[in-house]
């Protein structure tokens, strides 16, 4: 298993501030996004995606992982509401060019969200038909698809996303435990997900509280990484504390969580 730092962890600053800063902590790898001053440029990626690929690769990290959302918050274009998926299909095929390009292995996008006039499992439905659409497009791109299981979108519950991974075969999960602590659900309920992991966020966290700091939260990370040895997982683990409004993650200092849990998964890793 590997570290990578994530752009939207520092949003002040710009894409080569954030490499940088990967750099300066020996990490060595970069997880890029659409969000805050590091942000690619969206237009420009689905217009000239080798361009932006150009760009990408010029920072001279391994990038694991491009978080793309197809609108600017959780709602707008969501893949859970039928109206956007042909737009979302064609952004998607951008998408993949761009991923392809760039060397990028594995992408993630949010499963949606419960849309007005919609009960949850017609949202389900629909992201399932969405994802399922999508994934013929990053297996010909060579990119490995997948969600993050987010607080607020339909997928809450362990059970659930484990309901789509069997509706969407092939769909993997970019596997972020806060989410679900948040939720109040016990880390060993969230264990049985591991197996569908092809990235991993890490972060401290609490019921109540989606990132709390290193020595305030509930996750035993010591066994999150033997559980994720136990499946035989080899790939990335972003270190992915944050500064942004969503679920009041604003009153962390980045820098040093970020530097505390690098050197606990060095220790076990």
């Amino acid at each position: 298993m590997k570290l990578s730092c994530t752009s939207w962890s520092f949003p002040a600053c710009t894409l080569d501030e954030a490499a940088g800063i990967a750099r300066a902590l020996g990490v060595g790898a970069l997880d890029v996004g659409i969000d805050y001053r590091a942000a690619l440029d969206r237009r420009a990626l689905l217009e000239t995606p080798a361009e932006v690929a150009h760009q990408v690769r010029a920072l001279g990290l391994s990038i694991p992982c491009f978080y793309y959302r197809f609108g600017d918050s959780l709602s707008q274009r969501n893949i859970a509401a039928p109206k956007n998926h042909q737009q979302n299909l064609v952004d998607f095929g951008a998408v993949m060019a761009f991923c392809q390009a760039a060397e990028i292995p594995t992408v993630f996008i949010l499963p949606g969200i419960v849309n007005p006039g919609q009960s949850t499992a017609q949202a389900i439905d629909q992201a399932a038909r969405a994802l399922g659409d999508f994934l013929p497009l990053a297996e010909k791109a060579g990119v490995t698809l997948t969600i993050e299981a987010h607080v607020q979108s339909c997928f809450e519950s362990p059970a659930l996303v484990l309901e789509l991974l069997n509706q969407v075969p092939g769909l993997r999960l970019t596997l972020d435990y806060s989410h679900f602590i948040c939720l109040g659900y016990r880390q060993e309920e969230i264990d049985p997900l591991a197996p569908f992991a092809a990235h991993v966020h890490l972060r401290q966290a609490r019921p109540g509280v989606l990132q709390a700091k290193f020595d305030q939260g509930t996750i035993n990370f010591p066994a999150l990484f033997s559980t994720l040895r136990a499946v035989g997982y080899d790939g990335w683990l972003a270190l992915e504390n944050v500064h942004q409004a969503y679920m009041n993650t604003l009153y962390d200092d980045v820098l040093t969580e970020t530097v505390r849990l690098r050197d606990l998964a060095r220790a076990y890793l």
